[in-house]
């Protein structure tokens, strides 16, 4: 098969190599694609929104199967443009990608289906969460357990134009991630994982795209996760294929798992980023056969099995992340970290000549596997400080907390 992904960050490098893994791979092409990702398949110079560019590469290579994963050309509709020239596409057209795309429309889709979600306050007071509707990189969310932390808040809300805005109650307990292929009527579920959303240690400083995960969550097991998917997710399907607009991709829910039992923090409709870098690793089988049946509507003989070892990865961010970028920076030990097991995801780099070069904000993603948490945190770790680049910043407390409970 030949196979277009379309992406430049960490999550499309990891699903890049993952995808090279399978027997059934011809070629793999990537429109932007990254310094990472061109290693293994090769890049063209075609934006990510781009609809009409990318129609065009696909149908000259001819591509057999289309991966898109970032939300932004989702939610403006390239899945479609591409569908409706006949190509297979792994990604939910412009209405279903409306889930993530517009926090007001998963609120409407979750009560339709009678998902538990956060209440919806109609003035915002503390304790709150603040969201802006649309998408905004993962940097649209604002927890604000005090009335300065709002004031904060709405004021940075402010300068992005005064977007609209949902307001939710404050939910307390533990956050985690749980993606499901779907072909449109049936789920298959991967192995749940944890992020980290803020940029500094101990959950400080602003949101961002985020900072570090970890997979599997301690605690939860595989009958957690079946009535999870039963509660979240396959209400949420029917719900979108009732209206017309059936969901072929990924669908992610964000849960908070609370005293009171699990609520949808929010749904997207892509590979979750940095999530996906630990996920993948982990996954036995044929991806690409894989994201094929559900591009073609039959995942029910589908099998996604993941081995039992752990996965951490951290990410590697530049010194203004998330208020700014960096770019041109040389970044060395890449292949020292890679040499002593890691596996380095490029997410903002770029070459000039053979000197690699940050180029964004979230500059590399660094994961390692380990028998243990314990151990793939210090291997990752270990590999970080291999790395260098001007500016550089990352959390020291990735997994930290799950190590201490599990030990």
């Amino acid at each position: 098969m030949k196979v277009l992904l379309i992406g430049s960050g960490g999550r499309e490098h990891a699903l890049a190599w993952k995808l090279s893994q399978s027997p059934r791979l011809a070629e793999l092409h990537a429109a932007p694609g990254n310094p990472g990702i061109a290693r293994i398949g090769k890049c063209h110079p075609v934006r990510a929104e781009d609809a009409e560019g990318l129609l065009d590469l696909a149908s000259s290579l001819p591509a057999d199967l289309v991966v898109v994963g970032p939300e932004a050309p989702l939610v403006a509709g390239v899945a479609d443009e591409l569908r409706h020239s006949g190509i297979a596409v792994f990604g939910p057209g412009r209405e279903a990608a409306r889930i993530e795309g517009s926090k007001r429309f998963a609120k409407e889709v979750m009560q339709a289906a009678g998902v538990p979600t956060a209440a919806t306050m109609s003035v915002a007071r503390p304790p709150c969460v603040v969201k802006v509707d649309g998408l905004a990189a993962g940097k649209g969310v604002f927890v604000c357990p005090d009335q300065a932390s709002l004031d904060a808040s709405l004021h940075e809300v402010a300068q992005l134009g005064q977007p609209p805005l949902v307001i939710e109650e404050l939910l307390e307990g533990e956050e985690i991630s749980l993606f499901c292929l779907a072909d449109g009527r049936n789920l298959l579920p991967l192995a749940p994982a944890r992020d980290y959303k803020r940029i500094g240690d101990h959950d400080t400083g602003p949101n961002t795209g985020g900072m570090g995960s970890y997979s599997p969550v301690p605690g939860i097991v595989s009958s957690e996760v079946e009535e999870l998917v039963a509660t979240v997710h396959e209400p949420v399907l029917a719900e979108l294929d009732r209206r017309g607009s059936p969901f072929v991709g990924l669908l992610y829910a964000g849960l908070m798992l609370t005293d009171s039992g699990p609520k949808v923090l929010e749904f997207n409709c892509r590979f979750g980023d940095p999530e996906t870098q630990s996920i993948l690793p982990r996954l036995q089988g044929d991806l690409l056969e894989t994201l094929a049946a559900a591009a073609h509507g039959d995942l029910r003989s589908a099998d996604v099995a993941t081995d039992d070892q752990t996965a951490v990865t951290v990410v590697l961010a530049a010194r203004e992340y998330p208020r700014l970028g960096d770019s041109g920076t040389p970044i060395t030990g890449v292949d020292d970290a890679e040499a002593g097991g890691a596996l380095v995801f490029h997410a903002g780099t770029a070459t000039r000549g053979d000197q690699l070069l940050t180029n964004g904000g979230r500059i590399l993603n660094v994961t390692a596997l380990g028998p243990s948490l314990e151990a793939a945190r210090e291997q990752a770790y270990s590999a970080c400080a291999a790395i260098s680049f001007e500016g550089m910043q990352f959390r020291s407390d990735i997994a930290g907390g799950a190590v201490k409970v599990a030990t």
